[in-house]
């Protein structure tokens, strides 16, 4: 009796308080939707629309400030941003820390789910070489940006990015990529040189001093979402304030490549897809699987000769085209010992090249991991940068067989050709032109930043990834030659590395640059690129 007692009694305590609860909670509920409706009638009443701003002509005279997240970008999710500074600065365990973390992330709110991820990403992270946001962010923000709002800014005076993620993840891509004034973020606390995963509260009042000088100083519109028009302190200070939609985003287009006010040539990263929260989940369930396929794949391609590694790695996933002219010319007296002049665009280029000839090849590049060059199944040789010894080098290789080099020195991931080095002109009299090119979906097999070591098991973790070899006509540098000689001088040397460059950006439709090696690395990594040698620090030191 007693039991039965006691058990009646905590069931009607707990229906009790579960009622209660459950009235006082479904009445809160109903105050929230009272008072969002009452305010989002007054928004509507007070704010005008963004479509309002589309035909005004006097936006020159008007600052404009926005927001980068709720105005600017098309989506609103932040956590792709996120996972690419954790998977590329922060490693693979912090990239599956935040994936495990974002179902908080969503249940706890805006703020302190946009706090949990700047913790988890940045904390520890050295802020002297943190790069991300300058060499990864860029591109998938881009990608992302809304065509229609992108052109209503640039006819502002002047632009005010106002942003709630820190200003080190938005900054290059607001003022180096899309040219505007001024970027408002939130800064991160430091500590002997290492962020805390912690932000500051927005400083706006030296921005607000900078704003007020010059043109457009008058009068600033805000632009921002429906649901916050006044949530920063940035806001307050416009004399209007106009609105963007869901609807008016969804109806927006991407802004092309084409329309960049400054193109991205060079970026890094090994993400080669948008890291949404289903993506990244598929990502890291990939990862084992597609580790196990790249050392197939290598094992497979190391081990048997070409006709019998062929089939099978077309088998594991790898595909490859391959195309030659319909006339090719032939040196009948070194047909043998072809020169063979490509773009770089991965480690794997000289090997692919072998695989489509069916033929062994030796191959010379200027920075070559130790593990790359053991696991490499055609012969490979590092250049010193010295121009006597590599010209040397690369006629002594060229007379025992046939050879492939990237005059570009570095790899390119964009469609964009960098400058040509003219070394190769003077190595023989003909040279065959070889146009490549790369498709992946999820690993990018380069790297500026990152482990060299790592690229050919990146490339080849893809499921299934795409290269294209094309094999040009050959051109004939004694054509270039101003002197009776067969040889080129050294005028003309530079007409046929242009020319080789050209023939090969016509047939990939990329773009011919003057950009060097030296370029992408101060971009990408702080440094020049250079690789030490052994051999030639043994002879400088000697000396």
């Amino acid at each position: 009796m007693a039991k039965l007692f006691n058990a009646f009694f905590v069931k009607s305590f707990f229906f009790f308080w579960y009622r209660f609860l459950f009235i006082q909670f479904k009445n809160l509920i109903r105050f929230y939707r009272t008072i969002s409706n009452s305010f989002s009638g007054a928004t509507q009443f007070k704010y005008p629309k963004f479509s309002s701003l589309l035909h005004r002509s006097d936006l020159n005279d008007h600052t404009l400030v926005f927001d980068v997240e709720n105005a600017l970008l098309k989506s609103s999710s932040l956590f792709p941003y996120f996972m690419l500074v954790a998977f590329e600065a922060g490693g693979l365990l912090r990239a599956i820390v935040l994936v495990l973390l974002y179902p908080f992330v969503c249940v706890v709110g805006n703020e302190m789910g946009l706090k949990i991820m700047v913790m988890t990403c940045f904390l520890g992270i050295k802020a002297s070489s943190f790069r991300v946001g300058r060499s990864v962010l860029p591109k998938f923000l881009l990608e992302d940006v809304g065509a229609e709002m992108f052109e209503t800014l640039k006819k502002g005076g002047k632009q005010v990015g106002v942003s709630r993620l820190p200003r080190v993840m938005v900054e290059s891509f607001l003022r180096e990529y899309l040219e505007f004034d001024f970027v408002v973020g939130r800064e991160l606390k430091m500590f002997c040189g290492y962020y805390l995963g912690l932000m500051d509260n927005n400083k706006t009042s030296h921005v607000l001093d900078l704003v007020k000088e010059g043109k457009g100083c008058s009068d600033m519109i805000g632009i921002t979402s429906h649901n916050n028009p006044r949530d920063h302190e940035f806001f307050s200070h416009c004399k209007e304030v106009v609105v963007v939609s869901e609807a008016d985003k969804r109806s927006w287009q991407k802004l092309g490549r084409e329309r960049y006010p400054r193109p991205v040539i060079f970026h890094d990263g090994r993400l080669a897809l948008r890291p949404t929260p289903m993506d990244s989940i598929a990502i890291l369930m990939w990862l084992p699987y597609g580790f196990i396929l790249s050392v197939i794949r290598i094992f497979l391609a190391v081990s048997l000769p070409f006709n019998m590694a062929t089939p099978l790695l077309v088998c594991t996933g790898l595909r490859l085209t391959t195309s030659a002219p319909t006339r090719p010319h032939h040196n009948n007296s070194n047909k043998n010992n072809n020169l063979y002049v490509c773009n770089h665009r991965t480690l794997l280029d000289p090997l692919y090249i072998s695989f489509s000839l069916q033929r062994n090849l030796s191959a010379v590049t200027y920075s070559l991991s130790r593990m790359s060059e053991v696991l490499s199944p055609i012969k490979t040789v590092r250049l010193t940068r010295d121009r006597n010894e590599d010209a040397k080098m690369m006629k002594h290789l060229l007379g025992q067989g046939d050879l492939v080099v990237c005059p570009e020195g570095t790899t390119c991931r964009e469609p964009y050709l960098l400058r040509f080095s003219p070394l190769f002109s003077e190595m023989c009299d003909e040279i065959v032109p070889v146009a490549i090119d790369t498709h992946v979906t999820m690993f990018h097999g380069t790297t500026a930043g990152g482990l060299k070591c790592l690229d050919p098991f990146f490339f080849l973790m893809n499921p299934s990834p795409l290269y294209t070899v094309q094999l040009l006509h050959h051109v004939f540098p004694s054509h270039f030659s101003h002197t009776t000689t067969t040889h080129v001088d050294q005028g003309s040397k530079f007409q046929v590395a242009n020319q080789v460059q050209s023939q090969i950006g016509t047939a990939l439709g990329f773009n011919c640059t003057r950009l060097t090696r030296k370029d992408k690395y101060l971009m990408l990594a702080g440094n020049e690129g250079t690789v030490s040698n052994p051999a030639s620090a043994a002879k400088n030191n000697s000396q």
